[in-house]
């Protein structure tokens, strides 16, 4: 009798342990089909967002989360189609994130970044969206839906999509493990005395950001040597060189002739493992000019 009730209480407490750890798992990411885009309302912040899962998606595996952010103007789903980052994300397993900017502009959106105006010359005020804690808290949604790693979070942009792009590397550098702006790197505003170099109390990141850039030097709206709006206004060096500095790397910049139509400047040596790289396609203007394949690529060495 005492074996039996022993069995007895062994048994039930391998099946509390049981159900205990079915309560405990994490949840199934259920946002949609493979292989296909859905628009996702983000909990209760009253926006949403277009994800695309890859098609090779495996359930009950968190995948790491790509921000592709539009340009000026433009929106989620119209960048997703341009950019051809869903085909990438099909081959390599990844989600890609495309939303919306927060504030309203004719028939798309401009992105949120404070003290910084917009294509209407306008400066975001705080009865604005705030874009940067939508991103990051849709990070923690999609995370918690058992969709997305939080260590593998990373964003891309183009043009204003590249420079709300850099300000998350600036301000929400706890939250991306690498960024790769295309035609839109910044390393924050420019300076108020001297705009062609960048204003080091607008871009302070709390560790060392890895950064792929890509920048054509046809570019007559944000000139790889500097110019153009407001907001652009410094060189890409000088972009390049302040996030080599803010992630203390010891080596660079190198240039690097990597074919017959592209170069690159490189900082190595840096904190963290993290490096520093301008991608210029020659001939290339204000476009998606980035190689998708080795912007993931990019991403990938890189975890938070």
């Amino acid at each position: 009798m005492t074996r039996m009730r022993t069995a007895i209480r062994l048994a039930l407490g391998i099946a509390a342990l049981a159900a205990s750890g079915q309560a405990l798992a994490a949840p199934r990411c259920d946002i949609g089909a493979n292989g296909t885009a859905q628009r996702i309302a983000i909990g209760t912040t009253g926006r949403s967002m277009l994800v695309h899962i890859p098609a090779n998606a495996r359930p009950g595996k968190p995948l790491a989360l790509v921000f592709l952010l539009h340009g000026s103007g433009g929106n989620g789903a119209a960048m997703l189609e341009r950019s051809g980052l869903a085909a990438t994300a099909d081959r390599y397993g990844f989600l890609v994130a495309a939303p919306d900017g927060g504030i309203p502009v004719d028939r798309g959106f401009v992105w949120n970044i404070p003290g910084v105006p917009t294509i209407t010359g306008a400066i975001p005020t705080a009865a604005d969206a705030d874009d940067v804690a939508f991103l990051t808290g849709a990070i923690g949604w999609l995370a918690d839906q058992g969709c997305a790693d939080r260590r593998r979070v990373y964003a891309t942009g183009l043009s204003g999509g590249g420079r709300m792009t850099s300000w998350l590397g600036c301000v929400a550098a706890d939250r991306f493990a690498a960024i790769a702006p295309v035609v839109g790197l910044r390393a924050g505003n420019p300076l108020a005395s001297d705009p062609r170099r960048p204003d080091p109390a607008t871009c302070r990141p709390t560790h060392a950001m890895p950064v792929l850039a890509f920048a054509g030097d046809k570019d007559s709206v944000n000139p790889v040597e500097g110019g153009g709006a407001g907001y652009w206004q410094y060189p890409m060096d000088a972009a390049l060189a302040r996030w080599a500095q803010l992630g203390g790397c010891r080596s660079g910049p190198k240039r690097v002739e990597t074919t017959s139509t592209t170069e690159e400047s490189r900082y190595s040596r840096c904190r963290r493992g993290a490096r520093v790289i301008g991608h210029i396609v020659r001939g290339g203007g204000h476009e998606w000019i980035a190689d998708n394949a080795a912007m993931w690529k990019f991403f990938a060495r890189y975890r938070r």
